[in-house]
């Protein structure tokens, strides 16, 4: 048992709930979920490469955004309960079978348990490159508590737009708090380092999904990702929203357009930013992995 679960701070939420006998904001006990473990194929290219990511998606999460497509996950704690030992031997085994790296999808409310995971794994040989793939939503503290066993970050940039962060992820401090953890990690992990394959091996790299009717706040959000130096941060800006994932409460209620989207790319261009983009084919809930099933061993 991790006692930083007793009073837990461990996200910008700082809900203080004892989830050893009950659960935080964002909807997780003491007890680690992992709601599927894959070799995943539709991560960036430089991240999924010809032998897919390691994949480990972690159940609940400190955001509510009223349209995500990890729905079944994020708000519905499901999966099973590895221990730190049994999670740590996940992660070998991931990078056994091939996996480029091993990409935590998710995994800011068990922080504890993944930082003693990824400790325990890379003391037994682990050798392939860690990813840490989040929403952006964390404290300085925990970026700084995994630095030394992160090497690619893969945060999301939502909003600059504190309504908008507030109307559909509940958190109206997301614009600052995001930011802050994203500059952090810039400085932390220094420009991006490839391989000879063309794998990431050390980053960031920020992930942005436009929104319809959002282009805007799309510019904001990629300007400030430029200020952080277009020579030290990638972009992966995502045109993948999909209205099906939306609940009624959203008002998103059809895809981006052309237009937007190409609005929001050109700016990136414009301010020197490189990266990822996405085709209109990415908005589509194939893509989606499938968690009906629980922990999926590869």
């Amino acid at each position: 048992m991790h006692h930083e679960y007793e009073n837990c701070m461990l996200c910008p939420r700082k809900c203080g709930a004892d989830r050893t006998s009950g659960r935080g904001y964002c909807g997780a006990t003491s007890e680690t979920r992992v709601a599927r473990i894959m070799l995943h194929e539709w991560e960036e290219p430089c991240i999924s490469g010809t032998r897919g990511s390691g994949a480990v998606f972690f159940s609940g999460c400190n955001l509510r955004c009223s349209y995500c497509q990890n729905r079944s996950i994020s708000f519905a704690v499901t999966g099973r309960a590895p221990t730190d030992r049994e999670l740590a031997d996940e992660f070998l085994s991931l990078a056994a079978k091939g996996a480029h790296n091993i990409n935590l999808v998710t995994a800011t409310p068990y922080l504890p348990a993944v930082i003693s995971a990824l400790a325990d794994a890379k003391a037994r040989g682990l050798d392939v490159p860690v990813v840490y793939n989040t929403g952006g939503y964390e404290t300085e503290d925990a970026v700084r508590a995994l630095a030394p066993l992160v090497d690619v970050w893969l945060p999301d940039f939502k909003y600059a737009s504190s309504a908008l962060a507030a109307k559909y992820s509940h958190a109206a401090d997301y614009p600052e708090t995001a930011f802050a953890a994203i500059s952090l990690m810039v400085s932390l992990a220094g420009a991006p380092v490839f391989g000879a394959d063309g794998m990431i091996k050390r980053g960031v790299i920020v992930r942005h999904l436009v929104l319809p009717g959002c282009r805007e706040d799309s510019a904001e959000v990629v300007r400030r990702i430029a200020s952080l130096g277009t020579d030290r941060v990638l972009l992966s800006l995502m045109r993948q929203y999909t209205p099906e994932f939306a609940d009624e409460s959203c008002d998103l209620k059809r895809r981006v357009t052309a237009f937007e989207y190409n609005s929001v790319l050109r700016e990136a261009a414009a301010l020197g930013l490189r990266g990822y983009s996405q085709s209109a084919s990415s908005a589509t809930s194939a893509y989606t992995p499938d968690f009906g099933s629980g922990l999926t061993q590869v």
